[in-house]
C-alpha cells in the first residue's frame, strides 16, 4: 500500500513544465517529509537562458505538492535549502497535520488539466468567471485581460511575428527537434506532434524538414513559415475569449520570486480547468523581451536579434508597460479539451 508521501506526489507529477521537461525529481526523506530536486534548461534551451521559466515550473509544483497534501489534511511548507544552486535548487518539504486544511477544489482537476493549441469559443468570459480566476492568482498578482476584436487581433499578430522568429532561429530548432515525439497522440517526457495544433499536412513539412537544420533553413527561405504560424499562432490568437497576463506587483528580485510567481500560475491555470475552459501558454514574447531588456545575447544570427529588439516595443503596445510586472501569459476560452497531451513519467521514473 503506497504511503501518504507517494499518494501525494503520484497526483502532484501531473504539474506542468516547459516543454514537459519535468525538471524535478523527488527523494522521499521519512512518512512526513520529502526534497524535490530541480533544475534549470538554461545550459541548452534558448527559451531559459536565465533560468527563471524552469522557476516558474518549480513553483507550480509545490503548488501543486500543496494542493495534493489537502487531500489528507496535510499542509505543506516548502523551504528552498539553503546553499542549493539557483540552477540546481533542492527544496524541502514537510507534511504536517493541520486542522484548518480541506481538501481543496482544484484536487480533481490536476490530472486532466492540459494545454489546448487549437481554437478555443470565441465566447467572451463572465464576470463570475474572470472574478474567480483573479481570486485564484492571489493578492500579489493582477490579471490583465484582453478582450474584444480588435485587443485579441493585436495579441494573435504579436503571437504570429514573434513565431517568425521562434521558427528561424538555429538555437530553437535544437529546442524543438528535442522536445517534439513524432507520430504520436501522447507522451511522457516530449510533446506529442498531434498536440502541436496544425493540420496534418504541415506537420508531415514539419517532421521532414526538422530532420537537419540545413533542410529546415532551406525550407523556410523556399516556402517561408505562414502554415504553421497562420494554425499555431494567428488563428488561435483571434480564436478565443481573451489573452491575459499575470502581473506582479512587486518586482521578482530572484529565484523564490518566479518560484512564488509559479504557484500562482498553477492556482490561476487549475481554476482555468475548473470551470471548464482552456487555456494556452503564450510566454515566447516575454521570454524574448526580457531577454532584450537585460541586454542578453540569445541567438548567433544578428538579424534576429535586432527583430526581437523590434517586437518588444510591439508586446509593450499590446501589454502596456505600465504597473505590474509580467510573469506569465497566454490565451483562455470555452471548448473541449484538447484530444492529445502531454503525460507525465511514472512515480518511480521520478523517484531519486
Amino acid at each position: 500500500m503506497s504511503t501518504a508521501v507517494e499518494q501525494i506526489l503520484e497526483l502532484a507529477r501531473w504539474a506542468p513544465s516547459g516543454d514537459n521537461t519535468q525538471v524535478w525529481r523527488f527523494e522521499l526523506l521519512g512518512p512526513d517529509s520529502l526534497a524535490v530536486h530541480c533544475h534549470d534548461t538554461r545550459a541548452d534551451c534558448v527559451y531559459d537562458l536565465d533560468g527563471h521559466p524552469s522557476q516558474l515550473s518549480h513553483g507550480v509544483l509545490l503548488e501543486t505538492i500543496a494542493i495534493a497534501a489537502s487531500a489528507h489534511g496535510l499542509r505543506a511548507d516548502c523551504l528552498r535549502r539553503a546553499g542549493s544552486a539557483d540552477t540546481h535548487p533542492v527544496y524541502d518539504v514537510r507534511l504536517s497535520a493541520d486542522q484548518a486544511v480541506v481538501p481543496s477544489p482544484l484536487l480533481d482537476v490536476i490530472a486532466s488539466r492540459s494545454v489546448q493549441r487549437r481554437p478555443m469559443s470565441t465566447r467572451a468570459l463572465t464576470g463570475t468567471e474572470k472574478q474567480a480566476l483573479e481570486a485564484a492568482a492571489g493578492s500579489a498578482y493582477d490579471v490583465m485581460w484582453i478582450e474584444g476584436f480588435g485587443p485579441k487581433l493585436r495579441a494573435a499578430r504579436l503571437m504570429f511575428d514573434n513565431a517568425k522568429l521562434r521558427l528561424t532561429m538555429p538555437e530553437a530548432y535544437e529546442v524543438h527537434r528535442r522536445v517534439i515525439e513524432w507520430n504520436k497522440s501522447e507522451s511522457s517526457d516530449r510533446i506529442p506532434d498531434q498536440a502541436l495544433g496544425v493540420d496534418n499536412a504541415t506537420l508531415r513539412l514539419m517532421k521532414w524538414a526538422m530532420v537537419s537544420w540545413d533542410r529546415l533553413a532551406t525550407m523556410n527561405k523556399l516556402m517561408g513559415t505562414w502554415a504553421p504560424r497562420l494554425q499555431m499562432d494567428l488563428v488561435p490568437g483571434l480564436a478565443c475569449a481573451a489573452h491575459f497576463v499575470l502581473k506582479a506587483r512587486r518586482q521578482p528580485q530572484g529565484i523564490d520570486d518566479y518560484v512564488e510567481a509559479g504557484r500562482a500560475v498553477q492556482r490561476f491555470w487549475l481554476t482555468v480547468a475548473k470551470l471548464g475552459l482552456q487555456l494556452q501558454p503564450e510566454m515566447t514574447p516575454l521570454i524574448f523581451s526580457g531577454y532584450v531588456r537585460n541586454n542578453i545575447r540569445f541567438t548567433r544570427i544578428d538579424k534576429l536579434q535586432r527583430s526581437a529588439t523590434g517586437l518588444l516595443g510591439k508586446l509593450d503596445a499590446v501589454i502596456g508597460s505600465g504597473a505590474g510586472y509580467p510573469v506569465f501569459m497566454g490565451r483562455v476560452g470555452a471548448g473541449p479539451a484538447a484530444r492529445a497531451r502531454s503525460t507525465r513519467k511514472t512515480l518511480a521514473q521520478l523517484i531519486k
